[in-house]
Formats: C-alpha cells, sequence, structure tokens
C-alpha cells in the first residue's frame, strides 16, 4: 500500500471517529420543569373570590402569605381566628381590584373567616 493511499485511509478513519461538526455538542438539553404542586395548595397566594378563600387547607413555608381579591369579588375580609400569637393583623373589608392583603406566619395552624360571610367563607393554613 502506498503511503499516500495510507494517509487517505487513516484522513478517512480520523474523520469518521470525530463524528461530524454540527453535531449536537455544547450544552446539554436543559432539566424538566418541576412537577406541579400537590393537590390543596401549598402556594402562598389564597384567592378571595366568589364567596370562598381557595385553596384551604393549605399547607405553606413559615413566611409571607398573600390574599388576592379577584377582579369581581364583592366585599370581603380576612379575620383570623386562630394561630400562633400574637395573631397578625386582620385585613380591610375589601372588593375585587383592592390591593393584596399580606400576612406573616410562624410556623403552627392558622384559622380564618370572612366576617360579612362567616358561615361560608372559612380557611385554614397549616404552617411549618
Amino acid at each position: 500500500m502506498s503511503i499516500g493511499r495510507l494517509l487517505a485511509v487513516a484522513a478517512i478513519a480520523l474523520a469518521v471517529a470525530c463524528g461530524s461538526s454540527t453535531g449536537s455538542g455544547g450544552n446539554p438539553p436543559p432539566p424538566p420543569p418541576p412537577p406541579p404542586p400537590p393537590a390543596g395548595g401549598h402556594t402562598t397566594t389564597i384567592s378571595v373570590a366568589n364567596n370562598s378563600f381557595s385553596p384551604t387547607p393549605d399547607t405553606i413555608p413559615a413566611g409571607n402569605i398573600t390574599f388576592h381579591w379577584a377582579a369581581n369579588a364583592i366585599t370581603h375580609n380576612v379575620t383570623w381566628q386562630t394561630g400562633p400569637a400574637p395573631f397578625p393583623m386582620n385585613s380591610a373589608t375589601q372588593v375585587g381590584g383592592d390591593p393584596d392583603y399580606v400576612a406573616t406566619l410562624k410556623v403552627g395552624t392558622y384559622t380564618y373567616h370572612c366576617t360579612v360571610h362567616p358561615v361560608v367563607m372559612t380557611g385554614t393554613i397549616v404552617v411549618q
């Protein structure tokens, strides 16, 4: 076998072994998105609408929780009933479009209700 032919075979073998210059290379694909939270909440935002708090019950980490009045919400409020003392300050009575109400909660179980609709609008938050 001539030297030229040997070099040609070696060059072809090297090209095949290295693969194409347009291969995937570079960065690996991004990881998949995290799974959605399990049923029953685990969110730090509670929706106030249609004479209900949603989600309830809810389990969250210690810290801030936000109550958001839906755009079409009628008059509602958040009044704390039980939980670790001292309770957070109660919200003002608000309607849809009013600013969100934010409370800071520490570890424990809290119950709350709307004084305008105390029978149907109740909620529980477990803070871990």
